[in-house]
């Protein structure tokens, strides 16, 4: 089951009703590489994970619905041998919560987390840079157009405009050829103008966000140069195909490869530009704090974390007011705070439903001196209050 961007909001929006012990669990499947043909040891690991966590629960008293979900894990796990894809599962039978998904096999680790809320992060690395993405598969009669969600590929349409004849037999000595030649050359064009004008269309209902074409390098220049600016400036990459012989598998393994480049290119270039603006006083923050702040203000359009940032903080049980420094009170509304091992559970699911891009950094950068954590805004709440006190 493909995993929408509603659905992503859903469980990012979910919170488990703790006055009654309900539990949010998250339960990661990652398959290894097989060790021997019967794929046995993953499914022994996952068994294990699952078991060790219904001991827990054991151990505090959790109530009969979260067993239940370990139990309904448990058969789940018993049955994943020999399972390729990766595979997420998030379960609260107190508030009658069950979503299973299929995903990439780039998990991290076979885990499973039991919490106020769903462990996002596994899916944030995967999904939180990720746009609604379309791919177009083109050349002088036809197009397949299709959307590219995680390594899910679906076709969406086809446009066939059949060529006339090519016209070197026509007349004596072929004197009809130039005439029909110049015919299949202005077919050709109006196939690649209405290939065009539907990718607009398709890019003005918000059905896709960005654009990678595959298209033979003898026909890329005559395509592009119809497509429409807008359209153009969602463009981040092509890879060369036939339309007539490429099958589904290859225009999905291209699309990733170009998608992958582009994500860590605009992550890196995203994440200097932050880190330059907060140095200027513009529209960057760096650390924890400001990061913080900026996101309680709603001025953060992009978040840049390390890839394996983690820091403690404190979250207000009322009015949900995070803070870095470990205070028991809440300083918006007095109210008590809990703790959090980690941050980024309180972090990834605002950035989810506020749509804020979400980019993690593998490589060493900048950002690794400016606390492992900045953001990019799209304005600082700071000066736009000083500017209001001015005028007033």
């Amino acid at each position: 089951m493909m995993m929408t961007r509603d659905e992503i909001r859903e469980l990012a929006a979910f919170q488990a009703d703790e006055t009654k012990g309900a539990c949010a669990l998250s339960f990661y499947f990652q398959p290894d590489p097989p060790q021997d043909r019967s794929h046995r040891r993953e499914a022994i690991v996952a068994k294990d994970i699952v078991k060790q966590a219904l001991k827990s629960a054991a151990a505090s008293a959790k109530n009969g619905a979260l067993h239940a979900d370990l139990d309904r894990v448990l058969d789940l796990a018993t049955n994943l041998r020999g399972n390729a894809r990766g595979k997420a599962v998030f379960a609260c039978s107190a508030q009658n919560f069950w979503k299973e998904y299929e995903l990439p096999p780039q998990l991290g680790g076979t885990h499973i987390y039991l919490q106020p809320r769903f462990q996002l992060k596994p899916l944030a690395a995967l999904l939180g840079a990720q746009p609604a993405l379309c791919v177009a598969v083109v050349d002088r009669q036809r197009a397949r157009i299709f959307d590219l969600r995680l390594d899910d590929l679906r076709e969406r349409g086809a446009i066939v405009h059949m060529l006339s004849r090519n016209g070197s037999s026509y007349g004596f000595n072929g004197y009809e050829a130039g005439h029909a030649e110049r015919r299949v050359s202005e077919e050709a064009l109006q196939h690649f103008k209405g290939v065009a004008e539907r990718l607009r269309t398709d890019f003005e209902k918000g059905i896709w966000e960005r654009l990678i074409v595959g298209c033979q390098d003898a026909n890329w220049s005559e395509f592009e140069s119809n497509l429409h600016p807008y359209v153009k400036q969602r463009l981040i990459g092509r890879f060369s195909a036939d339309v007539a012989s490429v099958s589904n598998e290859e225009i999905r393994d291209h699309a990733a490869v170009v998608l992958k480049r582009w994500i860590t290119e605009r992550a890196s270039t995203k994440a200097i530009e932050a880190v330059d603006f907060a140095k200027s006083n513009g529209r960057g923050v760096t650390g924890l704090r400001r990061v913080l702040q900026a996101l309680e203000t709603g001025g953060v359009q992009s978040i840049f974390l390390t890839e394996n940032y983690s820091a403690p903080a404190v979250e207000c049980t009322h009015c949900g007011h995070i803070d870095a420094h470990l205070i028991a009170s809440c300083v918006a509304c007095g109210r008590a705070t809990r703790q959090l091992t980690d941050v980024c559970d309180a972090i990834i699911p605002i950035a989810i439903r506020r749509d804020i891009e979400l980019f993690y950094l593998k490589e060493p950068s900048d950002l690794d001196r400016a606390g492992n954590i900045a953001a990019l805004l799209r304005f600082r709440s700071d000066q736009t209050t000083g500017q209001v006190a001015a005028a007033s």
